[in-house]
């Protein structure tokens, strides 16, 4: 099951939107723009009946090397997630 190419999105936007396919670059260009700030500065960013995204801090932890065994300590970090909205899950499944 193949998903939907950048490249096929754009057109797809274009034609039902009637805009010229270098406009819709430049929004879809913005809104990922957009994103990445609002996540960094805030922690979430919301795309409406879709989902968000949301900074997550994920604490210290012990893992093991898959090849040797050996456990390893695994330093805290900052993530980002997506969580899907209820919305979306209803519409797909």
């Amino acid at each position: 099951m193949a998903g939907m190419t950048k490249s096929a999105l754009l057109s797809a936007l274009a034609e039902k939107t009637g805009l010229a396919k270098k406009d819709v670059i430049g929004l879809m260009d913005t809104i990922v723009e957009l994103a990445y700030k609002e996540v960094k500065k805030s922690g979430v960013f919301i795309v409406p009946g879709i989902g968000k995204l949301v900074k997550v801090r994920r604490a210290a932890r012990v893992g093991r090397n898959p090849a040797t065994g050996e456990t390893i300590q695994i330093p805290a970090k900052t993530v980002v997630k997506f969580r899907v909205a209820k919305a979306a899950k209803e519409a797909v499944l």
